[in-house]
């Protein structure tokens, strides 16, 4: 990676299992994002360890305490870029953000809308509904600007 660039981890749907093929390449970024479905306070801390953690609040995190800085959907700014999260891809505000993340489906894509915005969802590395296997998401940024956006096929 170049000096200026950032990269972050994208993950969904772990449903209070992380595999050692997901902790290897979550440990590659610089930053984690979680789309929801954490499903273990555990695995919460786990994942703040390996590197800075924004998260939401799945269909299944009800009952799980992360913190006052997790909600049903998270905005911030990273790399110079609006970011959101959410579980649920319908309740994205595409129009407010550079960069949107959902979950749930367990069902990987990226895309881009007609203003530009890469909406993706990771799929799920624990319960993965295609046939590609468990897998995960990698986005890096640099100054305002995506470098690249992948799905990545776990192991």
């Amino acid at each position: 990676m170049a000096k200026n660039e950032i990269s972050i981890g994208v993950v969904s749907d772990t449903h209070g299992m992380l595999s050692d093929a997901l902790l290897a390449e979550l440990a590659t970024n610089d930053y984690i994002v979680h789309a929801g479905d954490i499903c273990s306070t555990s695995n919460y801390d786990s994942l703040c360890k390996i590197a800075p953690l924004y998260a939401c609040l799945g269909n299944n995190d009800g009952r799980y305490l992360y913190g006052p800085h997790v909600g049903k959907i998270t905005r911030f700014v990273l790399g110079g870029l609006r970011w959101q999260v959410c579980h649920y891809r319908e309740m994205l505000d595409v129009d407010s953000c550079d960069i949107a993340i959902c979950g749930h489906t367990h069902k990987p894509f990226v895309e881009h809308t007609k203003s530009n915005v890469l909406v993706m969802n990771p799929g799920s590395p624990t319960y993965p509904r295609t046939m590609m296997g468990p897998t995960c998401g990698k986005i890096v940024v640099s100054e305002g600007k995506i470098i690249s956006a992948d799905i990545v096929l776990l192991d």
